[in-house]
């Protein structure tokens, strides 16, 4: 099957969503090459890939992860009355491969959402195609990540927050790991990360880094089940919302995708150079966090602002923007933040080592 798709694709053919099943079974099962894998994923990066090519191979991999149970239902901001801790599951992620080498927007959003009540499994990686993943700033803050998805499914519970690393949950992807690395480009895996969260977070903030992905991948997570995300791309390439310029935002709600371009002078926040918010490897990315946590103001913070806003809206806890930079500032503010990295570190550290392979 993936002969004659990467035939087509290299023609410039669209798969179906079923063709693309199909060839994810095959790459998912160890049925396909190393050299069909990177050829098949090059060809498609160069087409283009659909919403339906794009929903089909996630559907094979959340098929193929293995599953945190936690009964979650998205809450809606129609209903009288919110019950956030028992009721939402939000996952704040980024394709990655933006190659604006930003700090890590989305893991200091993540601290923040829980900070305010919302229960995050954060589902990442370490660096495949950006400099520090989420999983390598959270292993330099103190994060253990070698914990069993029993573990990692407490934590959850009794934290408010978990980090669920990828390799734990996603074995069959270790077919496809070393073709990722050897072509170390942007392929169709960066955005199949975002998408497959093994908890079943329906309530999104997702970073990508492509204008032109933001209303297809907001559709992918319509067919997909989601009820409510937000899909962003700051101008340029950073892959979440930008405090830079202007950002460009799909917001899926009640299966309907609305898009539109904000900027930070919109919600009170001066525009800054993209210098101000740059990262760099895990050990300077952990004390940027560290540091925003323990309240430090500037540009870094405004952006996590902005992002956390987002979550909040999606989570149905703030019906716009201004309220949600409102209700982040006092998660940082309040010292809550900071509260749950530090209370993830402790859970984290006492639990049973867990042997896991790389990606």
């Amino acid at each position: 099957m993936i002969k004659e798709a990467i035939a087509k694709v290299v023609k410039g053919v669209d798969l179906t969503e079923e063709g693309m099943e199909k060839v994810m079974e095959e790459i998912m099962t160890g049925k396909a090459t190393p050299a069909q894998v990177g050829s098949f994923i090059t060809a498609l990066r160069m087409k283009g890939e659909t919403v339906d090519e794009i929903t089909g191979a996630a559907r094979v991999m959340r098929a193929k992860a293995r599953k945190i149970g936690l009964n979650n239902h998205l809450i809606s901001i129609d209903r009288d009355e919110i019950n956030v801790e028992e009721e939402t599951i939000l996952d704040t992620c980024g394709t990655g491969g933006d190659g604006t080498n930003t700090f890590n927007v989305s893991t200091a959003t993540a601290f923040v959402a829980a900070g305010a009540g919302v229960r995050v499994a954060k589902h990442g990686n370490k660096a495949v195609s950006s400099k520090c993943g989420s999983a390598d700033v959270l292993e330099s803050l103190g994060v253990n990540l070698d914990i069993t998805s029993t573990d990692a499914e407490k934590c959850i519970r009794e934290v408010g927050m978990g980090f669920l690393y990828a390799p734990l949950f996603h074995g069959a992807m270790k077919y496809a790991a070393g073709p990722r690395q050897e072509i170390g480009l942007r392929t169709i895996f960066n955005l199949l990360g975002p998408l497959t969260n093994p908890a079943g977070a329906t309530v999104q903030v997702l970073g990508v880094y492509s204008q032109n992905l933001t209303d297809k991948m907001a559709k992918v997570l319509g067919k997909l089940g989601a009820r409510e995300a937000f899909v962003v791309c700051g101008e340029g390439t950073f892959d979440e919302i930008s405090i830079c310029g202007p950002t460009k935002v799909s917001h899926l709600k009640a299966g309907k995708v609305d898009t539109f371009e904000m900027t930070p002078e919109e919600y009170g926040f001066k525009r800054a150079a993209p210098e101000t918010i740059k990262g760099g490897n895990a050990k300077e990315n952990a004390r940027i966090i560290r540091d925003i946590l323990d309240g430090e103001k500037g540009p870094k913070r405004d952006m996590v602002l902005l992002n956390s806003a987002a979550a909040f809206m999606a989570a149905g806890l703030d019906p716009d923007f201004i309220q949600g930079i409102e209700r982040a500032k006092d998660s940082i503010d309040s010292g809550r933040a900071g509260e749950k990295l530090d209370s993830l570190i402790r859970f984290t550290q006492q639990c049973e080592e867990f042997v896991r392979w790389e990606i």
